[in-house]
């Protein structure tokens, strides 16, 4: 059982740490199609950078590393509650390690566990199989940005910028175009989406996700399946919604779908959304031993360097800023502009949101940078060491923030996939920015964090918590500025303008 523990440790590792082939491919494909010097190439730049970081360091590609979740296969007669209690112990031993984020959170209490193990979690999918003496055990870890912009239509429905969708082929490209659209920067772009066509509400959904398990490079053995992957990956790539929803030549790396059969009364489409740190892996353990016999998705050739250059390339024209800013430097910057941060961060994603609402802040931020992150953490001989610490989406803090900014004079917010029209509003009025970082480019931003000075609210738990941060040439874009202009709105609307031209299509 040592044997197999040490497999099943082996397994998250590689998962969190080191994106599969397919998907390294289809990345450095997308960093050839976007010109240099771009919004997008500036994105996948940071995203390839972070990628190698990951991997040399063993280090989780993304701080969110989302509710672990297992398929697996089994021998009739194998002794399934053995294997569970065994890949309980390996996800609390990689908690412990900082190879996984501790999210699993009481939803009654809100307490976080700390180990990733509660009521649903991990989450496990068994079924037996007849191959005598083999294991096959799957993982994918799919993070809380991407899995919210996961969607399901009921056909036939109205949608918007495509019109009517019925129950035909027709209806469900419509229904998968249109989740590619809703997903904007929010999911981390680029990305790849599993789909199934029919099912109920949970098999549909779960079968959705089975999809993202197919490698990216293979062939639908369905006919009409493959012809629809084709055609929603090129028309998805012509919304120009691009890396990181900054505009761009490619959305999608992925499209993989799936159908099962559904009741007379219901005609489901569900889309699992997954971001460009697609990590999945699997292995064939052997039943008696428990050592791995084959990995599932690797190849026998070196692994792919990502980067072109150690660093991201700089231009020279980055605007430096260092903490605290004033409103006159904030009023200078405009949509666009990259800036290198320097100085004092504080972390704050839902839980401080709500407790800013109605509490005085633990520390001073007037004139300060609010980082919507929640980190991966481990204390080292007596000190806390950022493992990871890539943004979270920032659209959960639209209830609280534009109220946060005016009541603690916060002058930047950094995060992904930008905020709505109240946070835009408070931004001109109270002279702040909104800057985008680059979402899952964990191990790039935790580079930049030189020293953790402090933490409040560990209540809430690791993740929820207030960290204080000392960064040093943090990059990000100004996506939202402090004159009313939004990159998030204008690509929003420009991408709806492009699919509103795949209303009548022959298919």
């Amino acid at each position: 059982m040592t044997t197999l523990k040490e497999s099943l440790l082996s397994l998250i590792t590689d998962t969190s740490t080191n994106l599969p082939p397919d998907v390294r491919r289809a990345v450095a494909r997308t960093m050839e199609s976007e010109p240099n010097g771009t919004r997008a190439s500036f994105a996948l730049n940071t995203i390839a950078t972070n990628i190698d970081m990951a991997c040399d360091g063993v280090g989780a590609i993304c701080q969110d590393t989302g509710m672990p979740t297992f398929y697996i296969h089994t021998p009739i007669g194998f002794n399934q509650i053995e294997l569970k209690k065994i890949i309980m112990e390996a996800v609390s031993e990689a908690t412990a390690r900082g190879l996984l984020r501790p999210n699993s959170v009481d939803s009654l209490t809100g307490k976080n566990s700390g180990n990733n193990l509660g009521a649903g979690t991990p989450v496990f999918h068994w079924e037996q199989w007849e191959r005598a003496g083999e294991i096959e055990i799957k993982l994918i870890l799919k993070g809380g940005g991407c899995e919210n912009k996961n969607i399901q239509y009921s056909l036939p429905t109205q949608l918007d910028h495509l019109g009517k969708a019925g129950r035909n082929m027709d209806g469900i490209r419509k229904c998968i175009l249109h989740a590619v659209w809703q997903a904007q920067g929010h999911g981390c772009a680029v990305g790849a989406i599993g789909v199934c066509v029919g099912g109920d509400r949970t098999s549909s959904y779960d079968f959705a996700k089975q999809q993202l398990f197919r490698k990216l490079d293979d062939e639908n053995p369905v006919p009409e399946l493959a012809e629809l992957e084709s055609y929603i990956m090129e028309k998805a790539n012509e919304l120009n919604i691009g890396a990181m929803g900054f505009g761009g030549k490619t959305t999608l790396i992925g499209c993989k779908i799936g159908a099962q059969n559904r009741l007379p009364a219901s005609f489901f489409v569900s889309v699992a959304y997954n971001c460009w740190a697609f990590r999945r892996q699997g292995i064939l353990l052997d039943a008696q031993t428990g050592a791995i016999k084959q990995w599932l998705y690797k190849d026998d050739a070196p692994v792919i360097r990502m980067a072109r250059e150690k660093n991201i390339p700089l231009t020279g024209k980055e605007i430096q800023l260092q903490t605290p800013v004033s409103e006159e430097q904030i009023r200078a910057l405009h949509v666009g502009d990259i800036v290198l941060i320097s100085g004092k961060l504080f972390t704050g994603r839902d839980a401080l949101h709500a407790y800013l609402s109605q509490h005085d802040s633990p520390a001073d931020l007037h004139g300060q940078m609010l980082y919507h992150c929640g980190p991966v953490m481990l204390k080292e001989n007596g000190t806390w060491k950022v493992k990871a610490a890539g943004p979270t989406t920032s659209s959960r803090e639209e209830p609280y923030q534009a109220d946060i900014i005016k009541k603690f004079g916060i002058r930047a917010v950094i995060g992904k996939g930008g905020m709505g029209a109240r946070t835009l509003a408070a931004l001109k009025d109270h002279g702040a920015v909104y800057l985008n970082a680059i979402g899952g480019a964990a191990q790039f931003y935790a580079e930049c964090v030189k020293s953790v000075d402090g933490v409040d609210l560990m209540e809430f738990g690791i993740p929820e918590a207030m960290w204080h941060l000392t960064v040093e040439n943090f990059p990000a874009i100004v996506t939202m500025d402090s004159h009313g202009n939004s990159l998030h709105a204008q690509v929003e609307q420009a991408s709806a303008e492009e699919l509103s031209k795949f209303v009548e299509v022959v298919f």
